[in-house]
């Protein structure tokens, strides 16, 4: 099992930029497909970037790709959320989620956005962009 703690959420104006971070405790070695998703109400959660912790491999949603950037620090078992030039469509909760990659980092990044392949989640942290 995996745990997972958001942070670094809050209230920017647009244009402006935050950076999330999810750290993860437990099995941290067998989870290393981590993605971050948001949800707004009456919405579907919508996958935002992926990352395969092994290689650093990448996958981004076309309404974020050249504004977010996903990363890890696999020392400090945490994976962060770079989020740049926000607008207020970006507002939301966001979460991120991990699961196991057994076929490496293809297996992780094909279906990295997806929010039924993830297996834990953490509680989400608010991200509120205001025009």
């Amino acid at each position: 099992q995996v745990q997972l703690v958001e942070s670094g959420g809050g209230s920017v104006q647009a244009g402006g930029s935050l950076r999330l971070s999810c750290a993860a405790s437990g099995d941290t070695y067998s989870n290393n497909c981590i993605g971050w998703f948001r949800q707004t109400p009456g919405k579907e959660r919508e996958g935002v970037a992926g990352i395969y912790t092994g290689f650093g491999t990448t996958k981004y949603g076309d309404s974020v790709k050249g504004r977010f950037t996903i990363s890890r620090d696999n020392h400090k078992n945490t994976v962060y959320l770079q989020m740049n030039f926000l607008e207020p469509e970006d507002s939301a909760m966001y979460y991120c989620a991990a699961r196991g990659s057994g076929g490496g980092d293809w297996d992780c990044i094909t279906r990295a956005l997806r929010t039924d392949e993830y297996d834990y989640w953490g509680q989400g942290t608010q991200v509120t962009v205001s025009s």
